[in-house]
């Protein structure tokens, strides 16, 4: 990987052989492992069975494919051909690196860090050596920071060198075995406004304490989504990303990529469910027919087709409103509202065509319905980006009359 910060695409061609050797190493290989056993107590692959499936990608020319060797990085319209290949089986983003939180903190690291962070943070993560976790969301009993970020109760404070850390994060996925984390915190420093800053740390560092990891509908993220205390996290002066104060702005870079990220895997995973239900109607007889001859089956499976087209006109749209270098938040909360809602209605419709199969883990259906319905809440809920997209709208009615 380059030490310099990454360059934007590779054409159609290379991205068309990029994505077909994705889709062929998922289906081949990855999806029988599917039904392989080792998961935790929370449902979760295992650290060995993920890398594993690392390591077959790697032997395969596969791993990391949206970050080429040389450091160049597919255009978001590029990656959203390739990662919605990866998202074809709900292992695939783990074998293949494209996961979240990883492929979110990578495209961070990438954009905005310093060539001796991209050094020594960024390429472990490329390399499929280590895994990352966004230390953002904190506890919404304590009134901590959700999906309104500046409600921050962590602190951050300079002691010579070093800053101090301290406080609490909730939902921080694959805190777990993390190696890697960014640390977010609000500074009083900053001029006295309180801004936020971002920090690199090595894990595991006894100031982080994981908590617990609750239990959660999804299952697809090794390590859970934990509740993490931090007491007194010396980290040196020149781990901070960028400057202080200036958190917000470079959670923002993450956020509007990595919503339409989430966006590409689980459309993905939801062509892929919709394939199994579909081959399902057309082999499963009941009342003397196949279950597609029958208005009520056929008619979802053709509205799964139409929902499914919906989501990738939308993550096309955004993806080009990125590559052209605008901020893209409001698209990004659009696409995300869009995606999320319409891929429910696919997931729900896949589970419903199976009946009693559906509901089972003998395919993959029931996972991605759970999957996806989590999807729908982080992020940021459905509710949220509609309340931002509203207040915008007002904006602009006020700008235009006044």
């Amino acid at each position: 990987m380059s030490a310099t910060a990454p360059t934007i695409g590779v054409g159609p061609e290379r991205t068309a052989e990029i994505a077909a050797k994705v889709e062929a190493f998922v289906r081949d290989i990855v999806v029988p492992y599917e039904q392989d056993p080792r998961r935790d107590h929370h449902d979760c692959p295992t650290e060995d069975l993920v890398a594993e499936l690392k390591q077959k990608a790697r032997e395969a020319g596969v791993l990391t494919p949206h970050i080429l060797a040389d450091g160049r990085h597919l255009s978001q319209r590029e990656t959203a051909i390739v990662l919605r290949a990866s998202g074809l089986s709900p292992l695939g983003p783990l074998a293949l690196n494209t996961a979240a939180p990883d492929e979110g903190n990578m495209y961070l690291l990438g954009k905005v860090g310093s060539p001796e962070i991209r050094e020594r943070f960024l390429r472990p993560l490329v390399e499929g050596r280590a895994r990352s976790a966004f230390f953002m969301t904190e506890p919404a009993a304590e009134g901590g920071a959700g999906s309104d970020p500046s409600m921050m109760r962590t602190t951050c404070r300079p002691d010579g060198n070093h800053w101090v850390i301290n406080g609490r994060k909730a939902f921080i996925t694959g805190a777990d075995g993390a190696r890697i984390g960014i640390v977010m915190a609000r500074s009083d420093a900053s001029g006295g406004t309180g801004g936020a800053c971002m920090f690199l740390v090595e894990l595991p560092d006894p100031a982080i304490r994981i908590e617990r990891i609750p239990n959660t509908i999804d299952s697809s993220m090794p390590g859970g989504h934990a509740v993490v205390s931090i007491e007194d996290l010396r980290v040196p002066a020149d781990q901070m990303l960028g400057a202080s104060g200036e958190g917000f702005r470079y959670a923002q870079v993450r956020l509007a990529p990595a919503r339409l990220s989430h966006c590409m895997r689980w459309l993905g995973a939801c062509i892929r469910a919709n394939e199994i239900a579909t081959d399902y109607a057309c082999r499963r007889q009941a009342f003397g027919k196949t279950l597609i001859d029958h208005e009520g089956v056929g008619f979802m499976l053709a509205e799964n087709m139409i929902d499914l087209r919906q989501p990738e006109l939308m993550i096309d749209w955004c993806a080009a409103v990125l590559d052209d270098g605008q901020p893209g938040g409001t698209e990004s909360s659009m696409t995300k509202v869009a995606v999320s809602e319409a891929l429910m209605r696919v997931a729900d419709r896949c589970v419903q065509v199976m009946g009693g199969t559906g509901v089972t883990s003998d395919t993959i259906v029931e996972q991605v319905f759970r999957e996806v319905r989590a999807f729908r809440i982080y992020d940021g809920p459905t509710e949220v980006h509609k309340w931002s997209l509203a207040r915008k709208i007002k904006r602009d009615w006020k700008e235009a009359h006044a």
